[in-house]
């Protein structure tokens, strides 16, 4: 019990998930997504609390059936471990991928990719993830200085979508290949660019968004081949970064 609840504490830290290479998936919905992936799972930590609906009852059921090494600790024990206000009494750690964007294995023909720049908030993160998935883009990639994608809080936010589609890090040397070798436009959203629909979205495009405050960096408006944006009424502030590149992504569709 001792080392799965160390274990599930320590990943609360950034540098120990990259250095262990594990992440923390927690709450029932975000559990049964794990569990419907068939990724491994290395073990679970739950509470009394998941015994207090038939769902979470029929979670932990599904859990050890499946032989994953699941342990009961108290409710002040998962909470030292959870990384929610209030816990749903049930988390599980698995293996996270360690795929580099140069092994990225993409189809050819028409295609989509969402980059992530500077993207600084975890439940922003995971949101994107989940749109991208939703929108039908083949994978998502965080360039340095976005939060990490495989933090509690983004997977939460993405419902289970971390599970459908590759979502990886990488730097900007890295991206730069990729889109090289696979023949990947970038198109990079930016408040100053042009009208989203001047131009018709080539068949394999990368759409990238930026930080929250700042927007795209330097670096991806020089390495993209067109800046867009989304035509809006005067006076309104710019949009949640998410539901912009919601936007971006639905009216870029192949």
């Amino acid at each position: 019990m001792a080392q799965l609840l160390t274990l599930a504490r320590d990943l609360k830290r950034r540098k120990a998930r990259e250095r262990k290479g594990y992440f923390v998936a927690e709450g029932i919905r975000t559990v049964e997504e794990l569990l419907a992936s068939r990724r491994a799972v290395t073990g679970a930590l739950v509470c009394p609390a998941i015994h207090a609906t038939s769902r979470g009852a029929a979670l932990l059921a599904a859990l050890q059936s499946r032989g994953v090494e699941t342990v009961e600790v108290s409710d002040k024990e998962f909470e030292s471990a959870a990384d929610t206000e209030n816990p749903q009494g049930v988390l599980a750690i698995a293996k996270a991928p360690s795929a580099t964007l140069s092994a990225l294995d993409l189809p050819n023909g028409p295609l989509r990719l969402l980059v992530l720049d500077g993207v600084q908030d975890p439940g922003n993160a995971g949101t994107l993830v989940r749109t991208g998935a939703a929108l039908g883009v083949h994978a998502v990639i965080a360039l340095p200085g976005t939060a990490d994608l495989w933090s509690a809080k983004s997977i939460r936010s993405a419902v289970g979508a971390h599970f459908r589609r590759p979502v990886l890090h990488g730097d900007i040397a890295e991206l730069q290949s990729l889109l090289a070798e696979s023949r990947i436009e970038l198109w990079a959203t930016a408040g100053d660019g042009a009208p989203i629909d001047a131009s018709p979205a080539p068949e394999r495009l990368a759409v990238a968004v930026g930080n929250e405050g700042a927007g795209v960096s330097d670096a991806i408006r020089e390495l993209a081949a067109r800046s867009v944006a989304l035509p809006m009424s005067s006076g309104v502030e710019s949009l949640n970064v998410a539901v912009a590149a919601g936007i971006a992504l639905y009216a870029l569709r192949p």
